[in-house]
């Protein structure tokens, strides 16, 4: 409908509205009037009737004039701003809202106005601070970049999907950026990295990092070695968490390794020429020399063919000695670099394979200690998983279990099912074919051998039959590992006392000036000490030291320090069962007159912040005697923060892991300094937007606040 046609219908509906109010007051008005009163109105209207037809055909002109300005100043005006408001949303923010129509409608214009005013000026901030997040950002890339680009290893960076991110000029040229490689895709951003290296290895050190993630070790990290066309690539792969904590990306870290493992090839082969072949030319010219120094009487005939003996073996040794040397280098068998690892990874990895490829169930069984190996983990899961498969279509065998053993210097790994075992000849078959991902061997020529494994680990496997229990069983002997240091062991809570001799609130380094920052902006040093025992004014040391620094209310953790320290007095019993640091882990470390000056010069421009910050700040001050150096700085203690921050809770509730627990920070590494230094600095920063809700903004205001703390009662 026009807007023409529908003013005219409202016009038309006002008319009659009016027409028909008038009439119903007249007609009421003429009912009340007796006769004679009608009389006299009708004298008095009767002459006035052109008058009052006039005004009847004035009316719509009048109420036409009145509905006009009506619709202008309201529905019009509401419509028109309604559409400016659409063209300041969505083509220019900078169009304001026409005042016009009605007083309400001018005041409503002018609000709307106000308000895309206050909307730019915050997408103009937004805008800035996105620009210069931006610029930020492409400095950190163009420095990271740089960096890079200096690194003597190649570097790759990928996302979870195994797409390229970056890569530095060491990898381009590695991998070759500029042309197709013999063995995929040219090198270049966006384009996987399983078309450069070996998709399953890649899959296997995921596996093996997110197991290392879920058992929360501190550099969840995989190595492992791959043939790349000519070259043989040792590969470190360290993951990229995301917010969650959930791999996000991962970075790769090549090194070309064919030269060298070549030349550790050549000079075994060269040894075992030279053990293998001399022994029978070395032991023929000890007995002719023997019988020649035995006999010196000898006739002449006899000693030259003693002579000629020793010249002749003599000879030979020296030609086997220069085809030794000259042997071609390329030769094969070369050695294959092996990895230490845990035997209840190496299990896991395999349960995984053989649940996803074979659909056979694999249960583990271990000695209840952390056993080691020397293995490339991702042959021997496929070559395994390539003689289960040749058992299962043999045997039908639906499930096995898994035992681990240590014997000596190896350990032995039994697979175990109930059914026939393979015969020696059976298995000696299998493990002479090639071994490939997805295949069982069947059908692939060329490829590696279970046998060629063994020989590279220098293990054995054989199968056997126990007829009392029913059971077959496949025993490979593998190659023990040093055991990797562990982290110590997380034991119950130490009896650490709370209060020491040591006044957080007299430092010498304490300004007015610094008092006056916030907390936000102040740059601190978090750490934590572990110690010979509880006592420091009775002669106990600190063992361990551990920091991290948070600047500009975030937390740097690659800048981090930690030590060990070998103290005087020994490291009692108790204290070795909480943060399980032994006299042999202590020997040959520098002593506290080296490390605590490091630790200063780490430390220095920043505040100091730890748990219980008086105990850990005795024994920095019993030290300086001995040390030179004296921590003058500001101390915060979370422990006295979290009594502000929280303070209707028990004391049992400001200890560190249940105040992490209670903030939502994870503890990781509890009881050694490092990890409990982190997870001090996560506290700290969950605390302080808690102190700003009660009005503690600054330096001074917390150490103010602290003192009133029930934890500032010190000991003299």
């Amino acid at each position: 409908m026009s807007a023409r046609v529908r003013f005219a219908l409202w016009l038309a509906l006002l008319t009659l509205l009016v027409l028909a109010l008038f009439g119903g007051v007249a007609g009421v008005l003429w009912l009340d009037l007796d006769a004679a009163q009608r009389e006299q109105l009708r004298l008095l209207l009767g002459e006035r009737v052109a008058l009052f037809v006039m005004l009847a055909l004035l009316l719509p002109f009048v109420l036409g004039g009145l509905l006009r300005w009506w619709f202008g100043a309201y529905p019009g005006a509401a419509r028109r701003m309604a559409e400016e408001l659409a063209l300041i949303q969505t083509v220019n923010p900078a169009h304001r809202v026409t005042l016009a129509g009605g007083a309400e409608m001018r005041r409503l214009a002018e609000a709307i106005n106000g308000f895309a005013d206050v909307h730019r000026r915050l997408e103009s901030q937004v805008k800035a601070r996105v620009d210069e997040a931006n610029q930020r950002l492409a400095e950190e890339r163009n420095r990271l970049a740089a960096l890079m680009s200096e690194l003597a290893q190649s570097v790759l960076v990928c996302n979870a999907e195994g797409r390229i991110l970056l890569y530095n000029p060491r990898a381009a040229q590695l991998l070759g950026a500029d042309a197709p490689s013999t063995s995929g895709a040219p090198l270049g951003l966006g384009r996987s990295v399983y078309s450069l290296l070996e998709r399953s290895q890649i899959v296997h050190a995921l596996d093996r990092i997110g197991r290392r993630l879920e058992q929360q070790a501190d550099h969840p990290v995989a190595h492992f070695v791959t043939a790349r066309a000519d070259q043989l690539l040792r590969v470190q792969m360290a993951p990229v968490l995301d917010a969650q904590g959930e791999v996000g990306g991962f970075v790769l870290m090549l090194e070309d390794i064919t030269r060298s493992i070549a030349s550790d090839t050549r000079r075994e082969q060269l040894m075992r020429q030279l053990t293998e072949g001399s022994r029978a030319a070395i032991a023929n010219i000890r007995a002719a020399a023997e019988m020649v120094q035995q006999y010196p009487d000898m006739d002449a005939a006899q000693r030259l063919r003693f002579t000629t003996v020793i010249h002749d073996e003599a000879a030979a040794l020296s030609a086997r000695l220069d085809a030794a040397a000259a042997a071609d280098a390329d030769a094969p068998g070369l050695l294959w670099p092996l990895e230490d690892m845990l035997a209840a990874d190496l299990v896991s990895a395999l349960q995984r394979n053989l649940e996803r490829r074979l659909n056979l169930a694999a249960a583990y069984r271990d000695e209840g200690m952390p056993l080691w190996l020397s293995v490339d983990s991702h042959g021997l899961v496929q070559a395994l998983t390539h003689v289960l498969g040749r058992v299962v279509a043999a045997f039908g065998v639906r499930s096995v279990v898994i035992e681990a053993a240590a014997m000596g210097r190896y350990v032995r790994l039994s697979l175990s099912w109930s059914g026939p075992a393979p015969q020696a000849e059976q298995l000696r078959q299998w493990q002479a074919e090639p071994y490939a991902p997805g295949s069982q061997g069947e059908g692939h020529d060329g490829g590696p051998s279970f046998d060629q494994l063994l020989l590279r680990h220098g293990a054995e496997m054989w199968s056997q039959t126990d007829r009392d229990k029913g059971l077959a069983r496949l025993c490979l002997q593998l190659p023990s590992a040093s055991p990797v240091q562990p982290t110590p062991p997380q034991g119950p809570l130490a009896a650490r006392p709370v209060y020491y001799d040591f006044d957080l609130f007299s430092q010498p380094g304490q300004t007015p000036e610094l008092d006056e920052r916030l907390l936000a902006e102040l740059s601190y040093t978090v750490f934590d000490t572990e110690t010979t025992g509880l006592a420091p004014s009775e002669g106990d040391e600190i063992i361990s030291i551990g920091a991290v620094r948070i600047v500009n209310g975030r937390l740097l953790r690659h800048e981090c320090f930690e030590r060990l320290i070998k103290p005087i007095k020994p490291v009692s019993r108790a204290s070795q069962e909480i943060h399980g640091i032994s006299p042999q882990m202590l020997d040959g470390q520098s002593g506290s007159e080296q490390v605590l000056p490091l630790f200063a010069r780490f430390a220095e421009d920043t505040v100091l912040v730890a748990h219980n910050a008086a105990f850990d700040m005795r024994f920095l001050q019993l030290a300086q005697p001995r040390t030179g150096v004296a921590f003058e700085q500001p101390v915060l203690d979370t422990l006295m923060l979290s009594a502000l921050a929280h303070p209707g809770h028990p004391d049992a509730e400001h200890r560190l892991e249940r105040l992490a627990e209670r903030l939502g920070v994870a503890v990781i590494g509890r009881h050694t300094a490092l990890g409990d230094a982190i997870v001090t600095a996560e506290v700290f920063l969950k605390l302080v937007p808690l102190l700003a809700e009660r009005g503690i903004h600054t330096l001074g205001q917390a150490r103010e606040a602290s003192q009133k703390s029930p934890y500032a009662k010190l000991e003299y």
